[in-house]
């Protein structure tokens, strides 16, 4: 590694904490549209923070019409790519031990929401190129960041950008793992709908459908059946008016692209009303093609793996009513080697016993040329910084560049830390920052100079 970058960054270490702490304040959650602000106020807040921040700098900053914003060294066309996102997924039912959009920094780690997915990782590479432009070294290659708002929630920004610019040729993007993550997994999200009816009142979990539900909650006639059963899980009754009882389950988040993880409170929930009767029909059904501790697509008829990518994952994510109808949402990792349109086919045929289905997205698996010049530059930088084999990994989780030619995911989650992305108490170890700015640094360099 360059001898002047981990000096540079223990010198800029404080300034990107502060940055990263500012970031996180606010509440880039999907919003409604409004005039100028396409995905809510708070996503277009962001974005302007951040390019005032990076025009201060002295970086050629142009905005997208608060879709997304990008930042150069300077007018040239740029070859390098760098593609984050400052939007943020929602912290409805999750147990925080601080305010997650107050950053809190504690134990050597920065706690709030953002803060590993992607905020953490876009003031790292923010950070990187401060670095290089403070030092004045001078760019064969001209870089552009690209700081998107709409990543969780379907990447229209992304769409919108594309109208207006093209990505360059070489394009990465910290949303993800090291070493290099070559190969994404397809997705399919699938919406099961059916009439409330046999006892329940109302059934709710999850607040997002690429995470497993921390909690779940159902309102119903009649006694409390049996809750045992269900290891992971602690469930609370309460009596509420007109004779009814709520029972609240509340398990453990987790991405729905590594579901195990997690304890899937609704799935436990909806086990517990099959086995007392309760929901009749659809409820039974449901359970059955999603019973509790199962991830893999087996109660769906859609279990299936390849030697590169590994196993189909498939969660139950959402459950909705409005004391009619009830209407759950599942998210469904699909391995390299197969195509959406033949497992829509397979999970159609699960809807019996009233329930009516369809698929609401669907995305093909993505793989980049693990031997183009850029992914071999990348795995040596992580060679040399870590001392670690350098490889191309292939993963569940659809990152920020699933849908571009030969983008790739470098950073910025360390394999064996589990950040809690996604999850109550999400947070970016400052010594995990630190390493983060000093790769990214060195991987400019190298691809641009």
């Amino acid at each position: 590694m360059t001898g002047w970058i981990r000096e540079k960054t223990e010198e800029y270490l404080d300034s990107a904490v502060i940055l990263l702490s500012e970031l996180i304040s606010y509440k880039s959650v999907m919003g409604e549209p409004e005039e100028g602000a396409p995905f809510g106020g708070e996503c277009a807040q962001v974005l302007n923070f951040a390019a005032h921040t990076l025009s201060s700098d002295g970086f050629k900053v142009k905005n997208f019409d608060n879709y997304a914003i990008t930042a150069a060294f300077d007018e040239r066309e740029p070859e390098l790519g760098i593609l984050c996102h400052l939007d943020v997924v929602p912290v409805d039912g999750q147990d925080w031990q601080s305010d997650p959009f107050e950053a809190d920094i504690r134990d050597g780690r920065i706690y709030g929401r953002g803060a590993i997915d992607d905020k953490g990782p876009a003031v790292a590479v923010i950070t990187a190129m401060r670095m290089i432009k403070d030092m004045g070294i001078p760019l064969k290659r001209n870089v552009r960041l690209i700081l998107g708002s709409n990543e969780e929630n379907g990447s229209a920004d992304i769409e919108y950008y594309l109208t207006k610019e093209s990505f360059p040729p070489m394009l990465f993007t910290p949303d993800g793992n090291f070493p290099v993550i070559s190969a994404e997994k397809g997705m399919i999200r699938y919406e099961y709908r059916a009439k409330l009816s046999d006892g329940l009142i109302s059934l709710r979990g999850g607040s997002v459908v690429n995470a497993v539900p921390e909690r779940a909650e159902a309102v119903i006639t009649g006694p409390v059946p049996d809750l045992s059963g269900y290891e992971g899980i602690s469930f609370l009754v309460e009596n509420t008016d007109n004779n009814t009882v709520c029972i609240k389950a509340c398990g453990k988040g987790a991405h729905a692209s590594t579901p195990a993880q997690g304890k899937n409170a609704l799935t436990a929930l909806i086990g517990v009303l099959a086995k007392a009767g309760i929901g009749g029909g659809v409820i039974k059904q449901m359970s059955q093609i999603y019973p509790y501790g199962e991830y893999d697509g087996t109660g769906a008829g859609i279990a299936c793996s390849d030697a590169k990518s590994g196993a189909l994952t498939s969660v139950l994510s959402i459950a909705e009513s409005d004391g009619e109808d009830v209407r759950f949402l599942t998210d469904t990792r699909i391995p390299l080697d197969r195509r959406t349109s033949e497992l829509v086919a397979l999970m159609d045929k699960n809807c019996t016993q009233g329930i009516q289905g369809k698929a609401v997205m669907t995305d093909e698996p993505h793989a980049a040329d693990e031997d183009s010049e850029m992914v071999k530059t990348l795995l040596a930088v992580y060679e040399d910084a870590t001392g670690e084999k350098g490889e191309c990994l292939a993963i569940g989780g659809g990152t920020y560049v699933h849908d571009t030619e030969g983008g790739v995911a470098f950073g910025a989650e360390w394999l064996g830390c589990d950040n809690h992305m996604h999850g109550a108490d999400e947070f970016i170890g400052i010594d995990e920052l630190k390493k983060d700015i000093m790769i990214y640094t060195e991987a400019i360099l190298r691809l641009c100079c």
